[in-house]
C-alpha cells in the first residue's frame, strides 16, 4: 500500500536524522549556518519577519488563517460540485496531516545524543509550515475539476517548494523536518484514497498531467531562489535540495494513480 511506503519513509527520516548521533551532528551544523543573520536570506523581505512586511501564506502568523481559508475553499468546492466523497477525503487529508503534525510534535522525542546547545533541542519534526501547503495541494487534487487538476497540482507544488525552502533557509526547521511534513501529507492522501476508493481521482476522466520536466524544473528553480542566502552557499543548496524533494514527493503522490481497491 502506497500509504505504508510513505509512512516507512517518514519513520526512516526520523530515525536517521534525529535518533542517530551522526544525523544530529550533520543537521545541527546545517541548522546553525546563517541562522543568526536571517536578513541574508533572499526571501526575508517576503517572510513576514521583516518589520512592516506581509508574509506569504503560510509564513509566520499567517499559518492558521491560511489553513482556515484552505478548509473553507474545500467545503465550498464540495458543495458546488457535489462531490461528497472527494470533499470528505480532502478534509480528512488536511485534518490528518495538520493534526498529526501537532500530535507528533508533542510525542516524538528528540534525544540529545551529541551534547547540542539548548536552542537546538526543540522538537520541530515534522514542520507545520510545510505541512499546510503539502496537505492543501493534495486535497485540491480531490475536489477541483479534472480539467484544471494538472494546473492546480503544479501551482501547489511550486507553493510547497517555496515554503519548504523558506522553512529550512530561515532556520525555522531542519531539512529532515520539512521532508517529514511532505511524507506525512503523502501518507495521509494515499490512506484517504485507499479507505475511500470513490474519492480517488478517476483515471479515465483525469487529463494528462503537465510534463514532469516543466513542473519539476520550475519547482527546482523556485526552491533555489527561495533558499538562497548571501552568507552560506552550503546552507542554501541543502535547503533547496530538501524543498525540491518535498515538491517531488507531493507531485508524485498527486499524479500517481491510487489503487481503486476497497480495504480488505
Amino acid at each position: 500500500m502506497p500509504a505504508l511506503l510513505y509512512g516507512l519513509g517518514f519513520l526512516a527520516v526520523y530515525l536517521l536524522a534525529i535518533c542517530t548521533p551522526w544525523g544530529q551532528r550533520v543537521e545541527n551544523a546545517l541548522f546553525d549556518l546563517g541562522t543568526d543573520n536571517r536578513e541574508e536570506a533572499w526571501i526575508y523581505p517576503l517572510s513576514g519577519a521583516a518589520y512592516g512586511s506581509t508574509p506569504l501564506p503560510p509564513m509566520e502568523l499567517s499559518a492558521k488563517p491560511t489553513l482556515m481559508v484552505g478548509l473553507a475553499v474545500i467545503v465550498v468546492l464540495t458543495l458546488v460540485r457535489r462531490c461528497w466523497w472527494q470533499g470528505g477525503a480532502a478534509l480528512g487529508v488536511v485534518v490528518l496531516t495538520t493534526g498529526g503534525k501537532v500530535v507528533l510534535n508533542s510525542t516524538l522525542p528528540r534525544p540529545d545524543l551529541v551534547g547540542a546547545p539548548e536552542n537546538l533541542l526543540d522538537q520541530g519534526f515534522p514542520s507545520g509550515h510545510t505541512a499546510i501547503p503539502a496537505a492543501l495541494t493534495l486535497a485540491a487534487v480531490l475536489v477541483v475539476s479534472p480539467r484544471i487538476r494538472p494546473y492546480a497540482v503544479t501551482a501547489g507544488v511550486l507553493w510547497l517548494a517555496c515554503i519548504a525552502a523558506y522553512s529550512a533557509t530561515m532556520g525555522g526547521h531542519r531539512p529532515s523536518e520539512v521532508l517529514g511534513a511532505a511524507l506525512l501529507a503523502c501518507a495521509c492522501y494515499r490512506l484517504a484514497t485507499w479507505l475511500s476508493p470513490a474519492a480517488a481521482p478517476d483515471a479515465t476522466r483525469s487529463p494528462r498531467a503537465l510534463p514532469p520536466v516543466i513542473t519539476l524544473t520550475s519547482a527546482l528553480a523556485v526552491a533555489l531562489a527561495s533558499a538562497a542566502r548571501n552568507d552560506t552557499l552550503t546552507g542554501s543548496l541543502v535547503s533547496a535540495a530538501a524543498a525540491f524533494m518535498c515538491a517531488a514527493l507531493v507531485w508524485h503522490a498527486a499524479v500517481g494513480r491510487p489503487a481503486h481497491t476497497a480495504p480488505g
